[in-house]
């Protein structure tokens, strides 16, 4: 029986560069500048997700009270300001590669041209490490270094195998880390919710990177299922998934002790699902649909912070 996995990367179609950009690289003569394309290049409901998952955090695993402080904002801010760019520096490099994995969602040359678009990054990297050091040097050198590396990702590490998929994690279970640093505190709900947030993220950019397979292939990349395959690919998603729940499993035996019914209903049932999906998932729209869905694992995990004490 073929696997699946090398059925797909032997169906893609190799397009020569210079062939394809002239035929489908967007125009810049006159770029269409809205609201709705900076919304857009800026993945703002994702930024909404980061700012409510630190709000969510703060207030119903710390401090109801932390509603109104003002480090609570600074904090949701900037890290949405530093999302926003890395999100803007992505799209920068990576025009190519959408024109082939998702045209449609091209926003750089077609909306905003590349110029504005790589300005419009430097001022947001640069306000948002600005608002970091305004809650002390700790914070401002972590948004130096996340800034780094969400360009050192868009540039090189997203198409090299598993580096930059765990960059990304990294950075999004910082992103929940942060509130116990600018607090000064070691509250183990922040940190298990952190450690949720890494293998959930890990787990749907490897995902992203199946779905995007063709496109990552034609400009040569060497994401993981391109040099392991599909099948392979799977395989490391099933072990992440076993390893996390063993982790959360022992991690609340030993700091938490909440009731198992909490986590069947929400993170083991959802990830029940996801695992099933995976199983059957073969097509870009199955890999897509999957992706979609870890992110709303996220936002289960994120809306269950009200449940915890």
């Amino acid at each position: 029986m073929r696997r699946p996995g090398n059925r797909i990367v032997k169906s893609l179609i190799r397009y020569p560069e210079s062939d394809y950009l002239c035929a489908a690289m967007p125009q810049e003569s006159h770029p269409t500048f809205t609201l709705k394309a900076i919304l857009r290049l800026t993945r703002f409901w994702n930024l909404l997700v980061i700012g409510m998952a630190q709000y969510f955090a703060a207030i119903f695993l710390i401090d109801t009270h932390l509603l109104l402080d003002w480090k609570l904002f600074v904090l949701a801010s900037s890290t949405a300001i530093i999302a926003g760019a890395g999100y803007i520096i992505n799209d920068y490099y990576d025009i190519k590669i959408d024109l082939i994995n998702k045209p449609e969602r091209v926003v750089i040359g077609k909306n905003i041209a590349r110029r504005y678009a790589l300005l419009f990054h430097s001022v947001l990297s640069f306000s948002g490490v600005a608002f970091g050091f305004l809650l002390g040097w700790k914070l401002g050198l972590i948004h130096i270094f996340s800034s780094f590396i969400l360009w050192w990702y868009s540039n090189s590490l997203k198409r090299q195998p598993l580096v930059g998929n765990l960059m990304i994690a990294l950075l999004t279970g910082l992103s929940i880390t942060l509130i116990n640093i600018v607090y000064d505190l070691s509250n183990s709900f922040v940190i298990i919710y952190s450690l949720f947030a890494f293998f959930i993220t890990l787990v749907r950019e490897i995902v992203k990177d199946m779905e995007d397979l063709k496109g990552d292939n034609t400009f040569g990349c060497k994401t993981l299922p391109i040099i392991w395959g599909i099948r392979k690919t799977k395989v490391l998603i099933y072990f992440l998934l076993a390893l996390f729940s063993l982790l959360v499993i022992l991690l609340n035996a030993v700091y938490t002790q909440m009731p198992f019914s909490y986590f069947l209903v929400f993170l083991f049932a959802p990830l029940g699902l996801f695992l099933f999906g995976l199983m059957q998932a073969d097509t870009k729209r199955d890999f897509y649909t999957l992706s979609q869905w870890c992110k709303l694992i996220m936002v289960l995990g994120i809306i269950s912070m009200v449940f915890v004490n």
